[in-house]
């Protein structure tokens, strides 16, 4: 197991619970791969004086059944506990069994892929909370995690479900980690990787720690992109099947709505059409979903004269890995099935959007470097205006208006080679066309990864240039 990097933030808010000497219930959400349960074990090993128990959910398949789950969990206990295997006919009798054990002394339960222990048993999720209410909040000292991977199911049964109302203590999403956290897997016996080499990295894993700890930094990113991705046994070649499967069994259409949004965000009319479907609430729902699992994000534009959201938003694939799939590995299966060695043809092409996303997954780091405070900030999110006959439609990468009415519009622009003047005519043009309320300021952006040629820099039309490797400190 690799050394445990970042989540501090998660980590403090845990350690508070332990400090309240109350029984405390922690839901822990997100991503698979993304370091629930890992964060889970670390945060029981930091515990003075506590001991700790992680009991996992079997992976769904359709050949496992309600029984077979319960098995599980009896001879998971047994081992984690040195304890005869208890009855596996009924969850109160397991649960029951964990609770016994874990009466006195300081304890850290961790109930992980909570979805797969609760997803063959309909009665799982009341005897859970009546054996909190009856059990194992008699225990001060004991802390208990339920943690899981799909997250709406976690929000409709247990964050939002009666039964569970004024009982979690603390509702935790973990998300990538941010680049400052990533430095430790790239740089580990080779410190002088190039921005470029990391973006690219980045811009196939995202800040998944699953994923990173796999890179080998002695090796240039496209023979890590290539042996992760593009060989029959790399891990992330059928990482996708893996990780959807285990997340929607039997939800094709789930693919085809990440399928349709995989080559650039769509409004909500446009996936219809892609799609060929009508209308309909279950595909907000299914998006809604796919949002919660971390592959896709609902981005608002709004109105800068008011400050408020507008109806209109764009979906779009989040999760670099998820993308990078989709517009690489998926259309390349059977070359790379027959051996092929070469990264495919314009898989550079694709890197623009995936640094968007790296980009729009860092916005604290670009805060710090314009000198925002989050309290400063009014809205921030990809922008777009509509054509109308009085406005020119554009399109911002990423803007950010403050309440002292100054508006950051921020160009990211992916480029192999330095960027030329070029890109400020492009950049104005779009500022341009923004209706801009009377009182005002709107200040141009830049955020590029391969550098800045000095005729574009010595227009000095840009208010701040960020290069990508200022964001990883």
């Amino acid at each position: 197991m690799t050394a445990f990097v970042g989540r501090d933030l998660e980590l403090a808010k845990l350690k508070e619970l332990a400090r309240l000497n109350v029984p405390s219930l922690v839901v822990i959400k997100g991503r698979r791969r993304v370091g629930k349960s890992r964060l889970a074990t670390e945060f029981a090993a930091r515990l003075s004086g506590y001991r700790s128990i992680l009991i996992t959910g079997m992976a769904p398949d359709r050949k496992v059944t309600a029984a077979d789950e319960r098995e599980d969990f009896a001879s998971q206990l047994s081992r984690a506990l040195s304890i005869p295997s208890p009855r596996a006919d009924d969850w109160n009798t397991l649960l029951w069994a964990l609770a016994d054990r874990t009466a006195t002394g300081k304890w850290v339960v961790i109930l992980d892929e909570i979805n797969w222990l609760g997803a063959k048993d309909a009665t799982f999720l009341g005897k859970l909370k009546s054996a909190w209410d009856v059990h194992f909040s008699k225990n001060k000292k004991l802390i208990l995690i339920l943690s899981g991977s799909l997250s709406s199911w976690i929000e409709r049964n247990i964050l939002h479900s009666t039964g569970f109302v004024g009982r979690v203590h603390l509702d935790l999403t973990l998300d990538e980690l941010p680049l400052r956290d990533c430095l430790p897997f790239l740089e580990t016996g080779h410190q002088f990787l190039s921005s470029y080499e990391k973006f690219k990295i980045v811009a196939v894993t995202g800040g998944i720690p699953s994923y990173l700890e796999r890179i080998d930094p002695a090796s240039s990113a496209d023979a890590n992109i290539h042996r992760l991705c593009l060989t029959r046994e790399g891990f992330l070649f059928r990482e996708f099947d893996l990780l959807f499967n285990d997340l929607f069994q039997k939800k094709q259409f789930y693919r085809r709505l990440i399928a349709a949004v995989a080559e650039k965000p769509l409004d909500l009319e446009d996936i219809y059409r892609k799609l060929n479907v009508e209308k309909a609430g279950y595909i907000s729902k299914c998006i809604q979903d796919l949002i919660e699992a971390g592959f896709l994000a609902r981005h608002y534009t709004w109105s800068v004269k008011t400050g408020g959201p507008a109806k209109r938003s764009l979906i779009r694939v989040i999760d670099n890995y998820t993308r990078f799939y989709f517009r690489c590995i998926k259309p390349n299966k059977a070359a790379v099935e027959r051996g092929a060695v070469r990264l495919p043809a314009g898989s550079e092409g694709i890197l623009g959007l995936q640094f968007e996303n790296v980009i729009l997954k860092n916005r604290p780091s670009v805060w710090k470097k314009l000198g925002i405070s989050a309290d400063d900030i009014v809205f921030d999110n990809p922008y777009w205006q509509t054509a109308t006959h009085k406005t020119r439609g554009c399109q911002i990468d990423y803007m950010i208006q403050c309440r002292n009415n100054t508006v950051y519009a921020c160009e990211i622009k992916f480029s192999k080679s330095p960027l030329q003047r070029a890109v400020i005519s492009e950049v104005d043009r779009k500022i341009r066309s923004i209706a801009k309320p009377r009182n005002y300021t709107f200040r141009p952006v830049l955020i590029h990864v391969n550098g800045v040629d000095d005729s574009a820099l010595e227009e000095r039309y840009f208010d701040t240039v960020i290069d990508f490797g200022e964001l990883w400190s």
